[in-house]
Protein backbone atom coordinates (compact mmCIF):
# COMPACT_ATOMS: atom_id res chain seq x y z
CA UNK A 1 0.00 0.00 0.00
CA UNK A 2 0.87 3.23 -0.67
CA UNK A 3 3.15 5.64 2.31
CA UNK A 4 2.14 8.87 3.31
CA UNK A 5 4.21 11.26 2.12
CA UNK A 6 6.63 12.21 5.03
CA UNK A 7 7.48 8.07 5.34
CA UNK A 8 10.31 8.85 2.43
CA UNK A 9 12.98 6.46 1.83
CA UNK A 10 15.47 8.67 3.19
CA UNK A 11 13.48 9.05 6.46
CA UNK A 12 13.61 5.26 6.73
CA UNK A 13 17.04 4.58 6.47
CA UNK A 14 18.44 7.57 8.86
CA UNK A 15 15.93 5.39 11.21
CA UNK A 16 17.37 1.57 9.95
CA UNK A 17 20.95 2.85 10.22
CA UNK A 18 20.07 4.34 14.20
CA UNK A 19 18.21 1.04 15.16
CA UNK A 20 21.21 -1.12 13.98
CA UNK A 21 24.15 0.78 15.70
CA UNK A 22 21.88 0.90 18.61
CA UNK A 23 21.95 -2.84 18.84
CA UNK A 24 25.02 -3.92 16.93
CA UNK A 25 27.41 -1.16 18.05
CA UNK A 26 30.84 -3.27 17.38
CA UNK A 27 29.22 -6.92 16.39
CA UNK A 28 26.57 -9.51 17.37
CA UNK A 29 29.21 -11.86 19.19
CA UNK A 30 26.53 -14.33 19.52
CA UNK A 31 25.78 -14.93 16.07
CA UNK A 32 29.51 -13.80 15.19
CA UNK A 33 30.94 -16.51 17.35
CA UNK A 34 28.28 -19.63 16.33
CA UNK A 35 27.40 -18.85 12.33
CA UNK A 36 29.74 -19.30 9.79
CA UNK A 37 29.98 -15.80 7.63
CA UNK A 38 29.26 -17.93 4.65
CA UNK A 39 26.33 -20.44 5.80
CA UNK A 40 22.78 -19.04 3.42
CA UNK A 41 19.40 -20.30 5.45
CA UNK A 42 15.86 -19.56 5.34
CA UNK A 43 13.69 -17.70 7.88
CA UNK A 44 10.11 -17.28 8.48
CA UNK A 45 7.32 -15.06 9.85
CA UNK A 46 5.63 -16.49 12.22
CA UNK A 47 1.73 -14.64 12.94
CA UNK A 48 1.15 -15.90 16.69
CA UNK A 49 -1.96 -13.70 16.73
CA UNK A 50 -4.73 -12.33 14.66
CA UNK A 51 -4.19 -9.23 13.47
CA UNK A 52 -4.00 -6.38 10.97
CA UNK A 53 -0.57 -6.72 9.45
CA UNK A 54 2.03 -3.74 9.26
CA UNK A 55 5.79 -3.42 9.11
CA UNK A 56 6.27 -5.86 5.81
CA UNK A 57 7.66 -2.88 3.93
CA UNK A 58 9.54 -1.71 6.30
CA UNK A 59 11.10 -5.32 7.53
CA UNK A 60 12.30 -5.65 3.14
CA UNK A 61 14.12 -2.38 3.92
CA UNK A 62 15.52 -3.24 7.00
CA UNK A 63 16.90 -6.70 5.81
CA UNK A 64 18.93 -4.96 2.54
CA UNK A 65 19.96 -1.97 4.28
CA UNK A 66 21.61 -4.28 6.49
CA UNK A 67 22.39 -7.11 3.99
CA UNK A 68 21.26 -6.05 -0.48
CA UNK A 69 21.60 -10.18 -0.74
CA UNK A 70 19.02 -10.71 1.77
CA UNK A 71 15.68 -11.75 -0.58
CA UNK A 72 12.32 -11.45 0.67
CA UNK A 73 9.04 -13.44 -0.27
CA UNK A 74 5.98 -11.67 0.87
CA UNK A 75 2.96 -13.60 1.19
CA UNK A 76 0.98 -10.90 3.65
CA UNK A 77 1.61 -6.94 2.66
CA UNK A 78 0.73 -4.56 5.21
CA UNK A 79 -2.75 -3.65 5.61
CA UNK A 80 -3.85 -7.01 5.07
CA UNK A 81 -5.61 -9.71 7.77
CA UNK A 82 -3.52 -12.39 9.25
CA UNK A 83 -4.36 -15.28 11.18
CA UNK A 84 -2.68 -16.86 13.70
CA UNK A 85 0.05 -19.70 12.17
CA UNK A 86 0.10 -17.40 9.07
CA UNK A 87 3.50 -17.34 7.54
CA UNK A 88 3.90 -13.73 6.53
CA UNK A 89 6.98 -13.91 4.61
CA UNK A 90 10.08 -15.46 4.64
CA UNK A 91 13.49 -14.23 4.08
CA UNK A 92 16.73 -16.25 2.51
CA UNK A 93 20.36 -15.07 2.47
CA UNK A 94 23.23 -15.39 4.95
CA UNK A 95 22.00 -16.51 7.93
CA UNK A 96 24.40 -14.06 10.44
CA UNK A 97 22.45 -11.45 8.20
CA UNK A 98 19.15 -12.87 9.50
CA UNK A 99 20.04 -13.12 13.18
CA UNK A 100 21.80 -9.66 12.93
CA UNK A 101 18.36 -7.88 11.94
CA UNK A 102 15.70 -10.34 13.34
CA UNK A 103 15.42 -8.13 16.89
CA UNK A 104 14.72 -5.12 14.79
CA UNK A 105 12.43 -6.40 12.31
CA UNK A 106 10.67 -8.27 15.17
CA UNK A 107 10.01 -5.23 17.57
CA UNK A 108 8.87 -2.78 14.33
CA UNK A 109 6.64 -5.63 13.17
CA UNK A 110 4.86 -6.12 16.88
CA UNK A 111 4.61 -2.20 17.48
CA UNK A 112 3.28 -1.37 13.97
CA UNK A 113 0.90 -4.12 13.58
CA UNK A 114 -0.40 -3.60 17.62
CA UNK A 115 -1.15 -0.44 16.21
CA UNK A 116 -2.30 -0.94 12.65
CA UNK A 117 -5.22 -3.76 14.63
CA UNK A 118 -6.16 -1.15 17.10
CA UNK A 119 -6.27 1.86 14.80
CA UNK A 120 -8.40 -0.88 12.27
CA UNK A 121 -10.67 -1.60 15.18
CA UNK A 122 -11.45 2.02 15.85
CA UNK A 123 -12.21 2.93 12.36
CA UNK A 124 -14.75 0.64 11.52
CA UNK A 125 -16.79 2.30 14.15
CA UNK A 126 -16.88 5.53 12.01
CA UNK A 127 -18.04 3.75 9.33
CA UNK A 128 -21.06 5.57 7.99
CA UNK A 129 -20.02 9.03 9.11
CA UNK A 130 -18.28 11.34 7.35
CA UNK A 131 -15.77 11.31 10.49
CA UNK A 132 -12.01 10.91 10.52
CA UNK A 133 -10.03 9.25 12.88
CA UNK A 134 -6.75 10.95 13.87
CA UNK A 135 -3.64 9.85 15.92
CA UNK A 136 -1.32 12.61 17.88
CA UNK A 137 2.04 13.54 18.54
CA UNK A 138 1.73 10.98 21.93
CA UNK A 139 4.22 8.97 20.02
CA UNK A 140 7.66 6.89 21.20
CA UNK A 141 10.94 9.07 20.66
CA UNK A 142 12.56 8.63 17.89
CA UNK A 143 9.66 5.98 16.25
CA UNK A 144 7.34 8.08 15.48
CA UNK A 145 8.08 7.29 11.80
CA UNK A 146 6.87 3.71 12.02
CA UNK A 147 3.74 4.49 14.44
CA UNK A 148 2.15 6.89 12.65
CA UNK A 149 2.73 4.85 9.15
CA UNK A 150 1.02 2.31 11.17
CA UNK A 151 -1.88 4.03 11.78
CA UNK A 152 -2.11 4.73 7.94
CA UNK A 153 -1.73 0.94 7.46
CA UNK A 154 -4.63 0.66 9.98
CA UNK A 155 -7.13 2.85 8.22
CA UNK A 156 -6.63 5.88 10.10
CA UNK A 157 -5.55 9.38 8.86
CA UNK A 158 -1.92 10.88 10.03
CA UNK A 159 -2.53 14.26 11.95
CA UNK A 160 0.43 16.85 12.03
CA UNK A 161 3.63 14.48 11.77
CA UNK A 162 5.48 16.98 14.58
CA UNK A 163 5.65 20.82 15.95
CA UNK A 164 6.97 22.25 12.41
CA UNK A 165 3.93 20.94 9.70
CA UNK A 166 0.91 22.90 11.81
CA UNK A 167 0.38 25.82 14.51
CA UNK A 168 -1.47 24.11 17.27
CA UNK A 169 -2.34 26.49 19.55
CA UNK A 170 -2.83 24.68 22.83
CA UNK A 171 -4.39 25.81 26.44
CA UNK A 172 -1.13 27.10 27.70
CA UNK A 173 0.08 29.04 23.93
CA UNK A 174 -3.43 30.50 24.20
CA UNK A 175 -2.43 31.46 28.48
CA UNK A 176 0.62 32.77 27.49
CA UNK A 177 -0.68 34.90 25.40
CA UNK A 178 -3.75 36.49 27.50
CA UNK A 179 -6.13 35.30 24.79
CA UNK A 180 -7.13 33.11 21.87
CA UNK A 181 -7.66 36.39 19.81
CA UNK A 182 -4.11 37.66 20.62
CA UNK A 183 -2.58 33.97 19.86
CA UNK A 184 -3.81 33.72 16.75
CA UNK A 185 -3.18 37.05 15.82
CA UNK A 186 0.16 36.40 16.50
CA UNK A 187 0.37 33.04 14.85
CA UNK A 188 -0.74 34.80 11.84
CA UNK A 189 1.90 37.45 10.94
CA UNK A 190 4.98 35.21 12.04
CA UNK A 191 2.96 32.80 8.94
CA UNK A 192 3.35 35.93 6.28
CA UNK A 193 6.84 37.07 7.93
CA UNK A 194 8.51 33.28 7.63
CA UNK A 195 6.16 32.81 4.08
CA UNK A 196 4.95 29.74 5.26
CA UNK A 197 1.68 27.67 4.55
CA UNK A 198 0.50 26.34 7.56
CA UNK A 199 -2.93 25.91 8.72
CA UNK A 200 -3.80 26.94 12.47
CA UNK A 201 -5.56 24.98 14.65
CA UNK A 202 -7.14 25.85 18.37
CA UNK A 203 -7.60 24.11 21.10
CA UNK A 204 -11.11 25.15 23.15
CA UNK A 205 -12.49 24.50 26.36
CA UNK A 206 -16.04 25.76 26.33
CA UNK A 207 -18.02 27.44 24.01
CA UNK A 208 -17.07 30.97 24.52
CA UNK A 209 -13.30 30.02 23.54
CA UNK A 210 -15.12 28.32 20.47
CA UNK A 211 -16.67 31.72 18.97
CA UNK A 212 -13.58 33.43 19.67
CA UNK A 213 -11.22 30.81 17.91
CA UNK A 214 -14.15 30.95 14.97
CA UNK A 215 -13.75 34.92 14.95
CA UNK A 216 -10.05 35.06 15.50
CA UNK A 217 -9.56 33.12 12.19
CA UNK A 218 -8.92 29.64 12.96
CA UNK A 219 -8.61 26.91 10.34
CA UNK A 220 -9.63 24.10 12.81
CA UNK A 221 -11.00 24.35 16.47
CA UNK A 222 -10.53 21.41 18.66
CA UNK A 223 -13.02 20.45 20.76
CA UNK A 224 -11.23 19.59 23.81
CA UNK A 225 -12.52 17.55 26.55
CA UNK A 226 -16.04 18.52 26.11
CA UNK A 227 -19.01 16.34 26.45
CA UNK A 228 -21.38 15.12 23.25
CA UNK A 229 -24.20 18.18 23.66
CA UNK A 230 -21.63 20.80 24.34
CA UNK A 231 -19.66 19.38 21.02
CA UNK A 232 -22.91 19.34 18.74
CA UNK A 233 -23.78 22.65 19.94
CA UNK A 234 -20.10 24.16 18.84
CA UNK A 235 -19.97 22.58 15.72
CA UNK A 236 -23.60 24.10 15.38
CA UNK A 237 -22.23 27.66 16.26
CA UNK A 238 -19.01 26.54 13.54
CA UNK A 239 -21.50 25.82 11.05
CA UNK A 240 -18.76 24.73 8.55
CA UNK A 241 -16.68 28.02 8.43
CA UNK A 242 -13.60 25.93 9.54
CA UNK A 243 -12.85 22.41 10.43
CA UNK A 244 -13.65 20.86 13.93
CA UNK A 245 -11.61 18.04 15.64
CA UNK A 246 -13.03 16.26 18.97
CA UNK A 247 -10.18 15.40 21.10
CA UNK A 248 -9.98 14.35 25.24
CA UNK A 249 -9.96 11.19 26.47
CA UNK A 250 -11.88 9.59 24.15
CA UNK A 251 -12.37 5.87 23.93
CA UNK A 252 -13.06 3.06 21.58
CA UNK A 253 -17.01 3.04 23.05
CA UNK A 254 -17.67 6.89 22.82
CA UNK A 255 -16.60 7.13 19.30
CA UNK A 256 -19.86 6.75 17.33
CA UNK A 257 -21.69 9.03 19.93
CA UNK A 258 -18.67 12.31 18.95
CA UNK A 259 -19.09 11.14 15.70
CA UNK A 260 -22.87 12.01 15.42
CA UNK A 261 -21.93 15.18 16.70
CA UNK A 262 -20.84 16.16 13.26
CA UNK A 263 -17.19 16.50 13.70
CA UNK A 264 -14.69 16.64 11.28
CA UNK A 265 -12.24 14.84 13.28
CA UNK A 266 -11.58 12.79 15.64
CA UNK A 267 -8.07 12.22 17.64
CA UNK A 268 -7.31 9.65 19.77
CA UNK A 269 -3.50 9.42 21.51
CA UNK A 270 -4.70 5.93 22.43
CA UNK A 271 -3.77 4.72 19.26
CA UNK A 272 -0.53 4.64 19.55
CA UNK A 273 0.22 4.93 23.72
CA UNK A 274 -1.99 2.38 25.23
CA UNK A 275 -1.65 -0.90 22.11
CA UNK A 276 -0.30 -4.15 23.15
CA UNK A 277 2.26 -5.62 20.43
CA UNK A 278 1.31 -8.12 18.55
CA UNK A 279 2.75 -11.63 18.97
CA UNK A 280 5.30 -12.66 16.02
CA UNK A 281 7.79 -14.39 15.64
CA UNK A 282 11.04 -15.18 12.99
CA UNK A 283 11.41 -18.91 12.73
CA UNK A 284 15.01 -20.42 11.16
CA UNK A 285 13.04 -23.78 8.64
CA UNK A 286 14.87 -26.55 8.75
CA UNK A 287 15.53 -28.35 5.36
Amino acid sequence: MKRPAYITDKALKQFIKSALEEDIRDGDHSTLSTIPPGLVQSARLLVKEDCILAGVELAEMIFTTFDKDLKTDIIIHDGEQAKKGDIAFTVTGKAQSILQTERLVLNCMQRMSGIATMTHEWDARLVGTKTKLLDTRKTTPNFRLCEKWAVAIGGGTNHRFGLYDMIMLKDNHIDYNGSITNAVRAARAYIVEKNLNLKIEVETRNLDEVKEALAAGADRIMLDNMSPDIMKKAVEIINGKCETEASGGVTRDMLKTIAATGVNYISAGALTHSVSNIDLSLKAIHE
